[in-house]
């Protein structure tokens, strides 16, 4: 299985783990959609919806930058009307656009505290419904998205109970569809790293440079992605993976292509 001629809509995708798995779904000839906010260049955050689109276009897919955003109803539908309009329909759903701010209760301002459920769990819920009628369509309908398994230890909510709310929304998206679609073939996983990975968050808010050295690659969580998204949707949902779990499933033992040395652990996952 491949996903040769298969059509993805992401949200989010400009840069870090969007972006990978964008470019490994087009290097099989996908075409992938991207709804994203960022059009111009940011003074701290590499690359912009069409630098992702042009460096899909060189991994061999098709690509469809669509500027919007994942928190307004009629950003996301146009999103979808234009990808069935490019590309035919849509096979998968990438729920990849997030905001984090670790503040604790006291600190977390309800702006940022509303600006995190309405990207990463209101975005995920809308941007899922509003491709349902073409996931319906397709024959190998796949929604991923990119949160972690719910834990209730109480340490979680504990840290950083507005960011925990909002990312533990996004795995109650995959735990609904997973059963309200089931019967349509219709699968729905969330994908998890299990250490942190080298991104802008990494860099900028959760631990600067010294916190990059000790992280994984993108690609790691693109190759699980991927690993994921060729599995039949009939037989594979309903799952929170972890990234190198789904590579040893995949019978890669060796995971030193994806860097690091003394590995930090990402949150939400116990030792």
């Amino acid at each position: 299985m491949t996903l040769a001629g298969r059509t993805i809509v992401m949200s989010g995708g400009s840069r870090g783990i969007g972006l990978a798995i964008a470019q490994r779904a087009a290097r099989d000839g996908a075409n992938v959609a991207l709804l994203a906010k960022t059009a111009e260049p940011h003074p701290k955050l590499e690359g912009t919806i069409h630098t992702a689109a042009a460096r899909i276009e060189e991994a061999g897919g098709h690509a469809l930058p669509v500027v919007g955003d994942v928190r307004d109803e009629a950003s996301v539908a146009d999103a979808v009307a234009q990808t069935v309009e490019r590309f035919g329909g849509i096979d998968i759903v990438v729920n990849n656009a997030s905001a984090i701010d670790l503040s604790n209760t006291s600190d977390l301002a309800m702006k940022k505290y509303d600006l995190m459920q309405d990207i990463n769990c209101r975005g995920s819920f809308l941007l899922a419904k509003t491709a349902l009628p073409h996931l319906r369509e397709s024959d190998h309908a796949h929604v991923l998205t990119l949160s972690p398994p719910i834990n209730l230890r109480p340490e979680w909510a504990g840290r950083h109970l507005g960011y925990t709310i909002a990312k533990y929304g996004m795995s109650l998206v995959t735990l609904g569809l997973a059963e309200e679609l089931r019967a349509d073939g219709i699968a729905a996983n969330s994908l998890w790293p299990r250490t942190t990975i080298a991104t802008a968050a990494v860099a900028n808010i959760l631990g600067g440079e010294q916190l990059v050295a000790r992280s994984r690659t993108p690609e790691i969580m693109a190759d699980a992605a991927y690993a994921v998204l060729t599995r039949d949707p009939r037989t594979c949902t309903g799952n929170f993976f972890i990234d190198d779990d789904v590579l040893r499933e995949e019978g890669v033992t060796d995971l030193s292509a994806y860097g690091g040395d003394d590995l930090a652990l990402d949150i939400f996952l116990d030792e």
